[in-house]
């Protein structure tokens, strides 16, 4: 059976030496009372109910799966996953990030994305049925009307009604535009929603009293394409004016998926039938408010391979230290034993540090975005609002692409250190790479995020926000360009910092002329640009750790971070010469192929 440990000592050292979040929050008016003491004992109870209530459930929840009554439409979860969720409202785990005018605690955003990373590694599926409610929550509280907010958000906040995002059809995904599903308006203001939806997260459950659907529909009159999708608030079960529960609505689960991983949440099909719901925002106009819940899912996702890429390098660690297997090549190790420990073999040791270099890599980007949204919406300085919003819309692609392939590599190979054994279901190895596989998925495939990133986030504005980030880099080599203990950190970021610009006017200049070879290069640049966020922040970790090492601090924990960034310059990061070189041989060895795919 697998085991899991909070990484509270990482998180810490993410939150409070590298990226000093306390010091940012007394910039924050909401946030200027809150001190690294209050957020390490948050987070503490948090990797308590993470690791005690619902990981236990994870292989168990796999197994059994969920189960759909035809008759009724109605979804059981497996055994154990309603009272889980009851203990999550019960603790207040709903609310943590919450406005406090809706029943919120008000914490920082970066807690809460801490906190959801533990619950990750603990059991993806079953965080999802909470997860996307923040999504939601997000989209109502920016673009709902009073009414809307004052009727909902209380009870999301408490995690008394779940909510999810209903988007995709049978006939299009990705391509919204495609959507087919109608709102009639109706002589009370309301609409008549009827259609079908599919791939649906948590869209029919037993674990709340209510599910809010987020829906995306066209109006009678509305124009063709994405500029004439609308969006609309449809609940499982329609509210009374005082709150209380009303009639069933017109919508039901008409199936469930079979699926490679994530068994144990409900991926249903949807049906709306003159289902009746309110408009969120103007006619037309409703991919402003979905954009909110899809950047926010994108960000979730990513953080959903951070959490699969912690619990399998855990795994595999202790795995590796207690399995033996032949001698080491340089020599017996264990002496009382038949044969070493396969730690001691060097390519065990690579996979090992690969998930942990990716683990802990992600983790600090995840923070620091997690932080950018909160200056984008709670910073009193209009410049550092704009700023942190714009550096947040060009990493979101990098989170989503990036971390969730480094989660399914990390997985892969972790299961590949049990040997046959991670094939095994009890060692819970292969439910950690095959939950890991949707993440590259859902959100917006990867390749989508590639051409997010290239086409609208780099190219749209000339590169404009990448220089933002370049700024960035640059600081840190200015400041550390001298130290010769940094140059084998500092030396690969600044020579790519350079190379990027070059490479990503090249590609801008063949684009331009042909618009397949921006399509050619975008998964290839994503990962080269994901390389060198992560080359800068495991920079910025090797500062820290160098700094503490050199005044004394004997915690090995600096050591092990050392090592760590170390490894990772020298076998991960050095990828992005040959990612620059696949991405330059352009559109044509792929479209002129004709005979090759007839």
């Amino acid at each position: 059976m697998p085991t899991y440990t909070p990484p509270l000592r990482d998180m810490q050292f993410v939150m409070h030496e590298l990226l000093h979040v306390v010091e940012d929050f007394k910039q924050i008016p909401k946030h200027a009372e809150m001190d690294a003491e209050t957020i390490n004992a948050v987070l503490e109870e948090g990797g308590k109910f993470a690791s005690e209530v619902i990981f236990p459930l994870n292989i168990s929840g796999d197994t059994e799966g969920c189960t759909l009554d035809q008759a009724s439409h109605a979804v059981t979860t497996p055994k154990g996953f309603k009272q889980a969720y009851r203990t999550y409202i019960e603790g207040g785990w709903a609310a943590l990030a919450c406005d406090p005018e809706f029943g919120g605690q008000g914490l920082p955003l970066v807690v809460n994305s801490m906190f959801y990373e533990m619950l990750n590694s603990a059991n993806q599926a079953w965080t999802m049925y909470p997860g996307l409610t923040h999504g939601a929550y997000a989209a109502l509280h920016t673009h709902g009307t009073d009414e809307q907010k004052q009727t909902y958000l209380h009870k999301m906040t408490c995690g008394e009604w779940t909510a999810t995002m209903c988007l995709t059809e049978p006939h299009c995904g990705t391509d919204l535009g495609l959507m087919r599903t109608k709102a009639e308006p109706q002589a009370d203001g309301t609409y008549k929603l009827t259609g079908n939806k599919i791939f649906i997260s948590a869209g029919e459950h037993d674990l709340a009293d209510n599910i809010i659907h987020l829906v995306l529909a066209r109006l009678p009159d509305a124009p063709p394409g994405i500029k004439g999708v609308s969006l609309f608030i449809v609940p499982k079960f329609l509210v009374n004016r005082g709150g209380s529960l009303g009639a069933r609505n017109g919508l039901y689960c008409g199936g469930l998926e079979h699926k490679m991983g994530i068994k144990s949440n409900a991926t249903a099909q949807i049906v709306l039938e003159d289902a009746i719901g309110t408009m969120v925002g103007q006619p037309n106009k409703g991919m402003q408010g979905m954009f909110i819940m899809m950047n926010a899912a994108r960000l979730g996702v990513g953080n959903q391979s951070l959490g699969l890429t912690e619990v399998a390098y855990q795994n595999a660690l202790v795995y590796a230290k207690d399995r033996i297997q032949m001698r080491s090549l340089t020599g017996t190790k264990a002496r009382d034993k038949m044969a070493d420990p396969i730690i001691v073999h060097p390519d065990v040791r690579k996979m090992l540090l690969t998930a942990k270099a990716y683990a802990e890599g992600g983790r600090a980007l995840q923070g620091f975005c997690s932080m950018l949204l909160e200056k984008e919406y709670g910073h009193p300085d209009e410049k550092v609002r704009k700023d942190a919003g714009e550096l947040l819309a060009m990493l979101t692609p990098i989170v989503k692409a990036f971390i969730t392939d480094n989660g399914w590599i990390a997985t892969s190979a972790c299961m590949q250190v049990f040997g046959g054994h991670g094939f095994i279901k009890e060692w819970g190895m292969e439910q950690f790479v095959r939950d890991a596989r949707i993440n590259m998925i859902y959100e917006g495939t990867n390749t989508i995020q590639s051409l997010d990133l290239l086409g609208r986030k780099i190219l749209g504005n000339n590169g404009a926000t990448l220089k933002k980030f370049g700024k960035l880099v640059g600081q840190l080599v200015e400041e550390e360009g001298v130290n010769e203990k940094m140059a084998e950190f500092i030396t690969p970021i600044a020579i790519l910092g350079d190379q990027m610009t070059k490479f990503t006017t090249e590609i801008g200049f063949k684009g331009f002329q042909n618009a397949d070879e921006v399509g050619a290069a975008a998964v290839d640049y994503l990962r080269v640009a994901g390389h060198l966020v992560f080359g800068y922040f495991w920079a910025r970790m090797a500062q820290v750790a160098l700094r503490e090492i050199s005044s004394g601090n004997t915690d090995p924990f600096y050591v092990a971070k050392l090592q760590t960034a170390r490894f990772y310059f020298a076998k991960l990061f050095p990828e992005t010469s040959t990612l620059m070189r696949t991405a330059r041989t352009g559109s044509k060895v792929l479209m002129d192929t004709d005979a090759a795919l007839a």
